[in-house]
């Protein structure tokens, strides 16, 4: 029998285990070199609850099998609060373990977002099984609100002599 997968607040002290994995995700699905230095400043806020939370799928002190990033701010043309999911990530040891880890994320995203009464903002951006991935946030979300689209980019594809 598999145990509940339990999704629990990220603390500070969590901090270089959540850095592996958002490198890992930019290494993956971003289009753009990443600033460190720009990851750690939105995850630190989460981490210490200012305007934004992290949860994580994973022990104390242990391996993060997955991760939700969440931060509350307005959209370019509103004064209105939202909550926006910077990323969701699971590791790749974990996509084909049984679970539904990306779905609790969705699930804790969409829960928070309730619960503050706010709009979640929330989608796929990545050229890599993006179809099954728009499918399981269709079953979440309902309909789409839009589409991202890259051009002159292709996600995962930012380091240089990088093939995929």
């Amino acid at each position: 029998m598999t145990p509940e997968l339990v999704i629990r607040i990220a603390t500070p002290s969590d901090v270089h285990r959540i850095m592996e994995i958002a490198i890992m995700a930019c290494e993956e699905n971003g289009f753009l070199k990443p600033n460190p230095e720009k990851l750690l400043q939105d995850i630190w806020a989460a981490l210490n609850l200012q305007k934004g939370i992290c949860a994580v799928i994973g022990e104390k002190n242990g391996e993060i099998e997955g991760l939700v990033v969440l931060r509350m701010g307005n959209m370019w043309y509103s004064d209105e609060v939202i909550l926006e999911e910077k990323a969701i990530f699971i590791h790749p040891n974990f996509r084909s373990a049984k679970g539904g880890r990306a779905i609790k994320l969705c699930r804790f995203s969409k829960n928070l977002a309730d619960t503050l009464g706010i709009p979640l903002i929330i989608g796929v951006l990545s050229n890599s099984r993006t179809k099954g991935k728009v499918r399981m946030y269709e079953r979440e979300f309902g309909e789409p609100s839009g589409a991202f689209f890259l051009y002159g980019a292709k996600t995962g594809n930012w380091q240089e002599g990088t093939e995929h």
